[in-house]
């Protein structure tokens, strides 16, 4: 998984521009999965969303993605669970104080923000993960949220 997230990173440009528009396409399907039913939807679509994006991100599946603010990376990787950047104990070459075979996710992370059109949001303070969500398809979620006053 180590190398595929390295691809993503090195890729995060390209993944960016893929999510933007999957994204568009996915707030377009609301009245269809509106018909459906969400809680029908659910373990379906959070089974596909775990299988891409484990692959492609490393995702952990905390249902409250932010890949889009993180350089395409999986924040949740890190191994004190830190959500807003990295923690003092990176070492001077660039790996986790943790898990010391691991390159710093947060490292990683600024790398492929650099690399993005929109790399300005890895600034961006992000909440704290809620945990009630763990397991929840985010793209769902991103969808729901979107027409919660429609």
């Amino acid at each position: 998984m180590l190398a595929m997230r390295d691809f993503s990173v090195r890729h995060a440009r390209f993944f960016e521009a893929l999510y933007e528009t999957f994204s568009g396409v996915l707030l377009r399907l609301h009245p269809l999965f509106e018909a459906i039913g969400y809680r029908r939807l659910e373990r379906p679509v959070a089974a596909v969303e775990r299988g891409i994006k484990g692959f492609l991100f490393d995702c952990t599946m905390c249902g409250q993605c932010v890949l889009d603010a993180t350089g395409m990376l999986c924040p949740v990787n890190c191994p004190k669970n830190l959500r807003n950047g990295p923690c003092g104990g990176v070492r001077a070459d660039d790996m986790c104080e943790v898990a010391p075979h691991m390159r710093c996710v947060w490292v990683a992370a600024h790398e492929g923000s650099r690399r993005m059109k929109h790399g300005h949001r890895m600034g961006a303070l992000l909440p704290p993960l809620d945990h009630r969500r763990r397991g929840r398809s985010a793209w769902l979620g991103v969808v729901r949220e979107a027409h919660r006053n429609d």
